[in-house]
């Protein structure tokens, strides 16, 4: 699928390259994966809260209840039986790594649907920390998998545990390996094309805000976030020093907040998914953003749609290629 390109503000040249991004897939045959499957015996895993996971053989129905992890089957060439908010899905994530209306929507991922988890006959569920109050109810009707999803102290780690532990109990370790493979010559890709564009100097702001009442909330990626560890991982300095979650990596400020960046020379990139034009119409006008140097000079880059800041392999892939774009631009 290919991605629009970044919208770079106040400067009237297009950014050049475009984003291409395809789900890591199988070239199996489905009667061969099946077979394949059944024949490959008990997969067992002992997940991120301490249970020992058992399947008599890898699971071929999957039902995902966070977003992320929807990624990750599909990257390994299972599309799920059943999502958490399957709209939602495509919408954030499915510019990455699409899955077709096949899968059955089993509710939000707050409050997911244990009936309709129930009625898919599924041989796992997967969630995330944040969903563990629903464990004993599913575990009713099926086996279920915990992963992190998120971790500030290494990111891309915790994202490479989680990929393994879906990929054995789906009989996927080989495809695992690749997508793995795939997004470490992704990073390497993205840190020689800004070394050749000699702008690796310049620091990044990774944001996105909304409206609350008449004021302006600004939520900064720090270090630690998912964008963070990519953006480190290819040689970047990231300008947010400031408090995070100790989870997701995510600050909080607000416009006068960003005073602090008046005169510092770096890119700022945001995510508008929602399309709430923060950036780029709230704040139109406002003295503050609009006496920033990086507005001025135009370096104000609006990331494609349909890429999750808090996803998996493929979603970083994504993230690395519009970070280059913006630092070879």
């Amino acid at each position: 699928m290919q991605h629009p390109h970044l919208k770079r503000f106040a400067v009237p040249a297009a950014l050049a390259a475009v984003i291409a991004m395809s789900a890591c897939g199988t070239t199996e045959e489905a009667g061969d994966g099946d077979k394949a499957a059944s024949e490959a015996g008990p997969v067992s895993v002992t997940d991120f809260l301490g249970r020992t996971v058992e399947l008599d053989a890898p699971a071929e129905k999957v039902v995902t209840l966070e977003w992320a992890e929807v990624e990750i089957v599909a990257s390994l060439g299972v599309t799920p039986v059943g999502v958490a908010d399957l709209e939602g899905y495509n919408l954030w994530v499915g510019g990455s790594v699409p899955v077709d209306d096949t899968a059955t929507d089993v509710g939000t991922r707050q409050e997911p649907s244990i009936d309709a988890i129930a009625g898919l006959g599924a041989d796992l569920v997967i969630m995330e920390t944040d969903d563990e109050a629903h464990i004993a109810a599913i575990e009713e009707f099926v086996p279920v998998l915990v992963v992190e999803g998120s971790s500030e102290n290494d990111n891309l780690a915790r994202m490479k545990r989680d990929v393994d532990m879906i990929a054995e109990l789906l009989g996927k370790t080989p495809e695992a390996a690749a997508l793995w493979g795939e997004l470490e010559a992704k990073i390497a890709e993205t840190a020689a094309t800004i070394e050749a564009a000699g702008t690796g100097d310049l620091p990044f702001l990774f944001a996105d805000g909304w409206v609350e009442g008449d004021a302006v909330s600004v939520r900064p990626f720090g270090t630690g976030s998912l964008v963070g560890s990519l953006a480190d991982a290819a040689g970047l300095e990231n300008a947010w020093t400031g408090e995070t979650d100790g989870v997701w990596g995510l600050g909080g400020t607000d416009v006068e907040g960003l005073a602090q960046y008046t005169d510092t020379e770096m890119r700022f990139i945001f995510n508008n998914a929602d399309g709430s034009d923060i950036f780029t119409e709230v704040l139109a006008g406002n003295a503050i953003w609009e006496g920033l140097s990086f507005v001025q000079n135009g370096d104000v880059y609006e990331m494609p749609q349909g890429i999750w800041m808090f996803g998996g392999p493929k979603s970083s892939e994504a993230i690395l290629d519009a970070i280059a774009e913006v630092y070879a631009s």
